[in-house]
């Protein structure tokens, strides 16, 4: 993902946690925009995946790969654009809000994942971090304290 692509991403995760979006409907209609519903994350072995979620974010999965998470409402998302030759262009990216993005890499590494760009501050937008998980799924982090992502001051 190019840097530009990065702060779009960032701005948008900003915005909408910090109520600049209207929330979606509960169901989709004439007018109204459709919901997410589900998410899933691939993988070859769903004990370890729910091992790293579960040690990684205290997330807990069935046996069969069944979990439920906290969201934000509504859940802000972006469309981007990236360059076929800039890495992996049909992709989805899940950004996850921890306190600490620097702990929550650490906690990764331990646990079988890797880190695709450190800890990042964009000066008056918000803090991100890119990692893959032990099957290689990209994934964000995103700095947040009460509840919000942590915008640091604009240079």
């Amino acid at each position: 993902m190019a840097r530009r692509e990065i702060l779009a991403a960032a701005a948008a995760i900003v915005l909408i946690c910090a109520g600049g979006a209207q929330a979606a409907p509960a169901s989709p209609g004439a007018g109204m925009p459709a919901p997410i519903v589900f998410f899933d994350i691939a993988g070859t072995d769903i004990a370890s995946q729910a091992a790293f979620y579960k040690a990684v974010f205290d997330w807990d999965a069935a046996p069969d790969g069944r979990l439920t998470v906290p969201v934000a409402s509504p859940l802000p998302g972006n469309l981007r654009l990236e360059a076929a030759n800039q890495g992996p262009v049909a992709e989805r990216v899940l950004y996850i809000g921890v306190p600490d993005i620097n702990a929550a890499l650490e906690t990764i590494k331990a646990h079988g994942g890797s880190v695709v760009f450190g800890r990042m501050a964009v000066p008056g937008v918000v803090i991100v971090a890119l990692f893959k998980d032990p099957a290689g799924n990209r994934m964000g982090l995103v700095e947040m304290s009460g509840g919000k992502p942590i915008v640091p001051p604009a240079k």
